[in-house]
């Protein structure tokens, strides 16, 4: 993400269509890998999802609403004693470490992975676009320096706390699950079909969303690379123990 937003135009484009609200936009925190959410049952095939009413927002709130979720738009502190009264069935929020903060794990016993609808959380400072360009030069660098350190900052430090409260979260019995491949091949055509349709009808989001895909695809390349080199020196380096 970071990668894109720097080098791969990202934050161009996303400067111009913020340029229609008179904002500009400097990317300035990201809460990395995110849970797929807490769920009071087990989920076991696409067919469970239907008719569950979820708290969340969003293209995840629209992708889900198509496999026959009820998506439900709640703020933090509302959405415990919803969960609890039952008045919804499931929730997604951030990962374990903020997940944990708001005791989903006392009533949703299931903790689903991957957040396939939310890779990251990625956070923005937003400026009027007018006194941005009244600062001077020096000013402007400041703030693109200060917001740079903010973004690395956020992930380190969830990267940092995310892995002790998931041992957490599972010595109080979290049953920490994979979705079903099932799940995930028909979220996935979902996501797509509706990526499709808003390509068609705006143009702002064909660009940002062409562009991310094509920077996505050519970087997995490099990242399953790495990736499968590390593996296979781990392997054998267990192998010889």
């Amino acid at each position: 993400m970071n990668s894109w937003l720097r080098f791969g135009g990202g934050s161009e484009l996303l400067n111009e269509l913020l340029q229609n609200f008179n904002c500009i936009g400097v990317a300035a925190g990201n809460t990395g890998a995110q849970m797929g959410g807490w769920f009071r049952k087990e989920i076991k095939s696409v067919d469970d999802l239907k008719g569950l009413k979820m708290r969340i927002g969003g293209f995840a709130g629209t992708i889900l609403a198509k496999l026959g979720m009820v998506p439900q738009q709640l703020a933090a502190g509302d959405i415990y004693p919803a969960l609890e009264k039952g008045t919804i069935d499931a929730v997604e929020w951030v990962g374990p470490y903020d997940d944990e903060k708001l005791g989903f794990y006392k009533i949703a016993n299931y903790y689903y992975y991957p957040g396939w609808w939310e890779g990251c959380g990625q956070g923005h400072n937003l400026i009027n676009l007018g006194k941005w360009n009244e600062l001077p030069k020096s000013y402007q660098s400041a703030i693109l320096t200060a917001s740079g350190d903010a973004w690395a900052w956020v992930l380190g430090k969830y990267d940092y706390v995310n892995p002790a409260a998931l041992k957490r979260l599972a010595s109080q019995g979290v049953q920490l699950r994979a979705f079903p491949q099932d799940t995930m091949e028909a979220s996935y055509n979902a996501a797509l079909e509706i990526y499709a349709d808003l390509s068609k009808t705006n143009p702002l989001f064909k660009k940002l969303y062409d562009s991310l895909v094509t920077y996505r695809s050519d970087s997995l390349v490099w990242q399953q690379v790495a990736e499968l080199s590390f593996d296979s020196f781990m392997l054998r380096m267990r192998t010889r123990s």
